[in-house]
């Protein structure tokens, strides 16, 4: 499905922290915003807030409202917010004609440092420069995934592992963020965590809009189950009858608890349930999915108890 990215990073030669760039719009991203099942009022209040970034920012004083170009997304592991953000960028630049957007994704690991200072300089270096003159070119977004990793929330943090250059780090980002937001109002930062209680109150302050992208409900993993069924009967004509069983409102129900890639994920275990099925994939039945859908609803419960 994803088989025409991107170049390779080397060939970009790329600034240290950013992972990856787009030119966008990208349809590839654009199937990502479709793939994600998620409540269509919550779409579009994500799409139109992108929006608004682009329309009213570079028009409106900042003391009017102070908007810092920045949306946070936060909700357990596999809900889909990374693949929902790039397919924001998507639909974002799409809906500006001849915009020329880009996206960059940033790799937050590789800005930490274990050297006193470090990561304050990498961060500072990475919004000041590299964002910025990437903003100064044209309209950005920009994918800030796991945020927590640079902002984290300063008032928790323990007084091991160098407690005093994670502050500064984040106080880096926060100062950037400040600063980008009056010189750059064509800029828009996407922000992901799966522990939003690990990021910083200064940092979450500045979030024009912080949504919550929960775990799917009956419905939405029917849809999931369904799409992903659908999508191998493309190759495997049978599985693609699975959801007319009579089972299947049952197993999609079983489903629920369960984060949409691990809903997909146990297709392929359901897959793999027999030797016969593995090399036969055909010969999947709804029974096997059901049981699938148990073993891993099982197995998360006590992966949480073991926590």
């Amino acid at each position: 499905m994803m088989k025409h990215m991107s170049p390779p990073l080397a060939d970009l030669n790329l600034p240290k922290g950013v992972h990856r760039f787009r030119r966008l719009p990208d349809e590839q991203l654009g199937a990502l915003w479709d793939s994600i099942i998620l409540e269509e009022s919550l779409k579009a209040q994500l799409l139109s807030q992108a929006m608004l970034n682009f329309t009213l920012r570079g028009k409106v004083d900042r003391s009017v409202i102070p908007l810092h170009g920045v949306i946070l997304l936060v909700g357990p592991a596999g809900t889909g917010k990374t693949s929902l953000a790039r397919g924001l960028a998507h639909r974002t630049a799409k809906a500006f004609k001849g915009g020329a957007f880009r996206l960059l994704e940033v790799d937050p690991h590789s800005l930490t440092s274990s050297a006193m200072g470090k990561t304050q300089k990498a961060v500072s270096e990475l919004f000041s420069q590299s964002i910025a003159e990437s903003a100064a070119s044209g309209p950005t977004i920009v994918l800030l995934d796991e945020v927590e990793t640079l902002a984290a929330d300063r008032s928790k943090m323990s007084l091991e592992a160098n407690p005093v250059d994670i502050h500064r780090a984040t106080d880096a980002v926060l100062v950037q963020l400040d600063a980008l937001a009056e010189s750059h109002p064509n800029l828009l930062f996407v922000a992901t965590s799966n522990f939003p209680q690990a990021v910083d109150s200064a940092f979450t302050s500045r979030c024009d809009l912080v949504m919550q992208i929960p775990l799917p409900d009956r419905e939405a993993c029917a849809l999931i189950l369904k799409d992903c069924l659908t999508g191998l009967g493309k190759t495997f004509a049978a599985i693609g009858k699975l959801p007319a069983s009579a089972q299947f409102e049952r197993c999609a129900a079983e489903c629920v608890g369960l984060d949409g890639r691990a809903i997909r994920k146990m297709v392929a275990n359901a897959l793999a349930s027999s030797p016969q099925t593995a090399m036969n994939p055909e010969q999947v039945t709804i029974e096997d999915l059901l049981a699938g859908a148990l073993a891993a609803k099982a197995n998360r419960n006590h992966g949480g108890k073991g926590k």
